[in-house]
């Protein structure tokens, strides 16, 4: 079973996904903030990492950077999420070392098909 680290502030955003995730046989973990998301990525070396990007504390972007950068978590994939799709955040996502991106509201089949292509 698939260990994802889910980072997300709205708790509505982060019910609904992580029910359907674990519907899908996912083991979930949740992170409320981005600093609590790098920490957890060091403790429980999840499969792979769902990263808002708007956070408290330290937002997906900073979070992404710090995991990519910590040779313990640089190979943990990180599919960005974002709500605010402005052009040039993907790349923005995309530099910060995401391996992919995604918007909100998600379409669960599509994000579930990039889950799967790094699992």
């Amino acid at each position: 079973m698939a260990k994802i680290l889910l980072v997300e502030d709205n708790e509505m955003n982060r019910d609904m996904l992580s029910r359907r995730l674990i519907r899908k046989g996912f083991d979930v973990e949740m992170a409320l903030d981005g600093q609590q998301g790098v920490d957890m990525a060091k403790s429980l070396s999840p499969d792979l990492i769902l990263m808002d990007l708007s956070l408290p504390v330290l937002d997906g972007w900073g979070a992404t950077k710090a995991i990519k950068g910590d040779p313990k978590t640089e190979n943990i994939p990180v599919i960005a999420l974002t709500a605010h799709a402005m052009a040039g955040d993907r790349e923005k996502a995309l530099e910060a070392g995401a391996n992919e991106y995604d918007t909100k509201p998600v379409d669960f089949k599509r994000l579930l098909g990039k889950i799967n292509q790094f699992l």
